[in-house]
């Protein structure tokens, strides 16, 4: 029988609960098996992606927001050459893992949602996040708070499950035929943007819909200019060994985006 999620909530206000699903010890368990046997899409498609995007990481200083368990921060500092790392997640059991397997001189570990974490303003060159803008509920404010830790110039690549992905309302992923076939992948409720749930190792993730535009314009009303907009398929090499894998060109599973920062707008 699926089970609801039971991790932690936080909360912004009483409207505005923050989802920490990565607490749960059976989602826990089943992500982290995904991870650690590299059968899910971030190793093949979404991490070579974004990681095409970045800038030379040598000297910079480096804000990832929903780090998980710290791989893409070690990675920044230790092949990437960053001055410095902070790694931001809601999760303690993610966290715990980081500074487990990923400690480095270099990285930082906060625990704190990005909806709430407290950090100097223009402090960061690069801000990145990898999956994790599709749990936050108000979008808008979190690239606000983005834009204001990073320096005039400074770059905030993100990834997000594709819009055409969170799109509709019920989120039971293909349509198969009798014999478990994919037919195609359903696309509806497109522009009722909002709260999604779904099941995903457990019942009631809960992630939050957004149209490609609403999340371009968002980074522009923030300060941002958009540098680059990616969709990524699987390259020859990961076909030949995973052939599976030749349908998610039929429909994308992720959207990354760089963007970069403007000046500082005046208080007055």
């Amino acid at each position: 029988r699926a089970r609801r999620c039971r991790g932690s909530m936080h909360r912004l206000s009483m409207d505005t609960p923050i989802q920490n699903v990565y607490d749960d010890p059976a989602f826990f368990a089943g992500y982290k098996n995904l991870r650690d046997t590299r059968s899910g899409l971030n190793e093949v498609l979404e991490q070579p992606a974004l990681r095409a995007l970045l800038p030379d990481l040598e000297g910079l200083a480096v804000l990832e927001l929903g780090c998980g368990m710290g791989q893409f921060a070690r990675f920044c500092a230790e092949q990437g050459g960053a001055r410095r790392v902070v790694g931001v997640e809601v999760s303690e059991r993610m966290l715990e893992v980081a500074r487990r397997e990923n400690a480095h001189e270099r990285v930082a570990y906060l625990h704190a949602p990005i909806e709430t974490v407290e950090l100097p303003e223009s402090s960061f060159d690069l801000a990145v996040s990898s999956l994790a803008l599709h749990y936050v509920a108000d979008y808008p404010a979190a690239v606000r708070r983005v834009r204001s830790w990073l320096k005039p110039g400074g770059l905030f690549l993100f990834s997000v499950e594709h819009p055409l992905v969170t799109a509709k309302a019920e989120m039971d992923g293909w349509v198969r035929d009798e014999d478990g076939r994919k037919l195609y992948w359903p696309v509806d409720d497109y522009a009722a943007e909002g709260r999604r749930e779904q099941h995903w190792f457990v019942d009631g993730v809960v992630k939050y819909h957004r149209r490609i535009s609403t999340l371009l314009n968002g980074l522009i009303a923030a300060g941002f200019a958009v540098e680059r907009v990616e969709e990524p398929e699987a390259t020859a090499e990961a076909l030949r060994e995973r052939p599976e894998l030749a349908d998610e060109s039929r429909r994308p599973p992720f959207l990354l985006v760089r963007a970069k920062a403007g000046p500082v707008a005046r208080r007055d």
